[in-house]
């Protein structure tokens, strides 16, 4: 297991919206995801980010988050 330093924060805001958190900073529940888009593909087949958030997450956030985590790992 990776420590929190390590990992990237997915955040719901009080507004419903899901963003990266990459400082870990952002108000809002959290959960932790490795920095690598296999990990978000992991979270999408299990369902953990909807088990961490308990609801329903759409398809257009996933993809949105996917292309954020490809923003991450260019840099």
């Amino acid at each position: 297991m990776k420590s929190k330093k390590e990992m990237i924060r997915v955040i719901r805001t009080s507004e419903g919206e899901f963003l990266l958190d990459a400082t870990g900073r952002k108000n809002g529940r959290g959960a932790y995801l490795c920095p690598n888009g296999d990990c978000l593909a992991k979270a999408v087949k299990n369902k953990g980010l909807e088990r961490s958030f308990k609801q329903a997450i759409p398809k257009e956030v996933y993809e949105a988050l996917e292309k954020e985590m490809e923003v991450l790992e260019s840099e």
